[in-house]
């Protein structure tokens, strides 16, 4: 079962030098890291994701500026405003996102624990509604 939008605090350390956050695997990130990636120079109106995987789990941190990810399990939906390095949110396998609202400085940091699988992605929001209902 998925904790829809479930919110993952990262260890942050700040002192008068600045800030540094820390996301350790399994420990602040739950899982073991295969792949990391991160979206950036989003220009404006634009929307991300459109997809669910049947198998991935991923962290997504807005590591500069924010944006809105709209998280949907098939029953229930939640949209969290990612906006602080220091927090990241916690998307399982069976969840529909899409991103948007992307601010100029945008980087959104993403922590996934399986390799690039174009078989894992689910594309199309009818096909999505469909699979999870079997």
């Amino acid at each position: 079962m998925n904790m829809l939008g479930e919110i993952i605090d990262l260890q942050s350390l700040e002192d008068s030098r600045g800030g540094l956050v820390v996301a350790e695997t399994q420990r602040h990130i739950p899982f073991e890291v295969k792949r990391v990636y991160w979206i950036h120079g989003t220009q404006s109106g634009v929307e991300r994701g459109f997809h669910a995987h049947k198998a991935l789990r991923q962290v997504a941190v807005a590591v500069s500026g924010s944006c809105y990810m709209v998280l949907d399990d098939g029953i229930d939906q939640t949209t969290v405003h990612l906006n602080s390095p220091k927090q990241g949110v916690l998307i399982g396998p069976r969840v529909w996102h899409v991103m948007s609202n992307f601010s100029k400085d945008c980087v959104l940091l993403v922590f996934a624990d399986m390799h690039y699988d174009e078989l894992d992605y689910i594309r199309s929001y009818d096909e999505f509604t469909s699979w999870i209902s079997k």
